[in-house]
């Protein structure tokens, strides 16, 4: 694989950055590079154009937008890229990020974006997806998914053998 960034990371607040930190910790154990950014297609509009249209000539395969309340980070990047975006919805105190949510899975025709679950949850799904988007190109990627999805299937077939074992004994 390459040293080169991979995905790149971009949240429009450093407020988002605690829970983007699952999202950087998926991507270091299944060996992917990553850059993180601060860019807010509100605030930093021109900076937000200039990062989503240089993405691809910089070798980035994947962007994962994480943002808050009216969330059009995501919707921004996949407006100026070809490359695939994943919207991370931020949890926020209006809603619990049912705002978020809706604002990026809400894209008109024509310009998608890949959107998961709010928070935590979401910020780790989002690398486990980007994972599997670059997997197929790195079979290295791709083995270390199915080793996790493995790993994930045992650990529960091991949870119900000690209740069943619990449960006869």
């Amino acid at each position: 694989m390459t040293d080169k960034a991979l995905v790149g990371i971009v949240m429009g607040s450093d407020s988002d950055l605690e829970t983007m930190q699952e999202t950087t910790k998926v991507l270091e154990k299944f060996g992917i590079s990553y850059e993180v950014n601060i860019i807010s297609a509100h605030r930093t509009p021109q900076r937000a154009h200039e990062y989503a249209v240089s993405a691809e000539k910089r070798g980035l395969e994947v962007i994962i937008a994480a943002a808050g309340g009216a969330a059009h980070l995501a919707g921004v990047m996949a407006a100026w890229t070809v490359l695939p975006v994943i919207g991370v919805p931020m949890q926020t105190q209006l809603s619990g990020g049912l705002d978020s949510l809706l604002s990026m899975v809400q894209m008109p025709g024509g310009v998608p974006v890949a959107c998961v679950a709010t928070g935590k949850a979401g910020a780790k799904n989002a690398a486990l997806l980007a994972a599997q988007i670059i997997g197929i190109k790195y079979s290295e990627v791709r083995e270390k998914m199915r080793t996790y999805k493995q790993k994930m299937a045992d650990e529960v077939e091991e949870k119900n053998r000690k209740i069943k074992e619990a449960k006869s004994g």
